[in-house]
């Protein structure tokens, strides 16, 4: 029967994880075609004109202007999913997964976000890291309850008591066994999700299961402490339940929460108004501005009298004043973010449940650090195609389809994390400590009631 259940879950979970993992994968591949078939249309008409034949292109879109490439012919800077990513949606429901960056905008304006059913992001999604996390304890709590209570209510511990064992390693080896054949069924029925829905590497799959056994063996040492210090099933039953409560729910919530008491991140419609504040001063000086900056700069200032500067000349060089006007305000975000990630991962380890999820999240490669990771290796990308084009306009060169090769391209890197390794570890030393406090006080409390243990 819980065979049939995990089962269940785990495909439906995983069946809902891929599908998400699918969409994002068919719309990055939508942009890239058209991209691919944006530039196939352009360097067309960039071979007519270089072979002194007519287009039909509007004068903004011309492809021998270097700011007409940057606007009309971006690249796609994508986010494509790992092959874990159907483990855990996390981030990606809320991020999109690309961004077509150009000249006319800001770096720090880009929208990487997605409109997103409020419904949906009130009840989260039905993946797998929602499968371990949430359901999985509630299994094992249903599956080890009442180990040792339901002896006691049958009359059968007297009995139990006359074996050349003592109680408390009976218990002990009565769930290690529970553990070892509910851990084996998750072995087959990740084996078969797995192998179904994703061709995911041998290593990753090992990691995935070492990481879900730690989890399912924090639980047990739970149930473990809890049936040796009561002795009624509904009492069991309802310690273990209150734990979950605490665990699962009540911890990751007031973690988050104090995180942003603590560390408060300015409401964005502030930032908003302050980066519009600083774009209207600068658009009235612009002449003054682009006077400075070339005197700054002073290999853009070309001594060619036929050359005029258009709006664009004046707009580069207001760019880059507001860019390093609003650096002071978009740092102090920056480290209040930091700070607040910096306190949860502080406080997670309260809470085996917030491990496991960080865990589950960073092997999907869906969570708050990779998608900031993301943001900041597309805000670099966003000022190399701005800078690539920045001489060439200075400098009145016209593009061309040599030129084309070179234009600069997004790559992501996604970040190196060393968390799962710290997870398993974590989960490990939190049970054994469970474990030996349990055992510990046992053996104190059968001292002071004067008994005598059976080794």
């Amino acid at each position: 029967m819980i065979s049939i259940l995990l089962l269940g879950l785990f495909v439906f979970a995983a069946f809902n994880g891929e599908n998400k993992v699918e969409k994002r994968k068919v719309n990055i591949s939508k942009a890239r075609t058209e991209v691919q078939a944006s530039d196939k249309n352009m360097l067309a008409v960039l071979d007519s004109l270089e072979n002194g034949m007519n287009v039909h292109v509007s004068r903004y879109k011309i492809p021998t202007s270097p700011i007409s490439i940057g606007n009309y012919y971006p690249r796609v800077a994508a986010m494509d999913p790992n092959d874990m990513g159907f483990l855990a949606v996390g981030q990606s429901d809320i991020f999109t997964h690309y961004v077509l960056p150009t000249v006319f905008g800001d770096d720090f304006a880009l929208n990487f976000t997605e409109m997103t059913s409020p419904i949906q992001l009130l009840f989260g999604s039905f993946d797998l890291m929602f499968v371990i996390v949430y359901l999985l304890p509630l299994l094992i709590i249903a599956f080890s309850y009442n180990v040792l209570s339901e002896e006691k209510e049958r009359g059968t511990l007297r009995l139990l008591a006359s074996q050349p064992i003592s109680i408390r390693k009976w218990v002990l080896q009565k769930l290690a066994m529970r553990l070892f054949c509910l851990f084996v069924i998750i072995i087959v029925v990740s084996a078969i999700v797995f192998g179904f829905f994703a061709n995911v590497p041998f290593i990753s799959f090992l990691s995935f299961l070492a990481l879900v056994f730690c989890y399912m063996l924090f639980w047990f040492s739970l149930a473990f402490a809890i049936n040796i210090s009561s002795s009624k099933s509904a009492k069991n039953a309802l310690s273990l339940l209150g734990l979950w409560i605490v665990f699962v729910l009540l911890m990751p919530s007031i973690i988050s929460q104090t995180g942003d008491i603590f560390y408060p991140i300015p409401p964005r419609t502030e930032m908003i108004s302050e980066i519009r504040e600083h774009k209207a001063a600068a658009t009235k000086k612009q002449d003054q501005i682009l006077d400075n900056f070339l005197r700054d700069h002073p290999e853009y200032a070309v001594n060619d009298p036929s050359q005029a500067r258009s709006f664009w000349h004046g707009y580069i060089a207001s760019q880059q004043l507001i860019k390093e006007e609003l650096e002071p305000l978009f740092s102090d975000y920056e480290d209040k973010l930091k700070k607040q990630q910096s306190w949860v991962s502080k406080f997670q380890w309260i809470s085996p449940a917030i491990i496991t999820q960080s865990a589950l999240g960073t092997m999907a490669g869906t969570t708050k650090e990779d998608y900031n990771n993301y943001q900041n290796q597309v805000y670099q990308f966003a000022a190399d195609w701005r800078n690539y084009f920045v001489p060439l306009l200075y400098n009145n060169k016209t593009f061309n389809k040599t030129m084309y090769k070179e234009l600069p391209t997004f790559t992501y890197a996604p970040k190196k994390d060393h968390s799962l390794l710290y997870a398993i570890v974590g989960l490990l030393l939190i049970s054994m400590v469970v474990i030996a406090i349990t055992m510990f006080s046992y053996t104190i409390n059968l001292k002071r009631k004067g008994m005598v243990l059976m080794q």
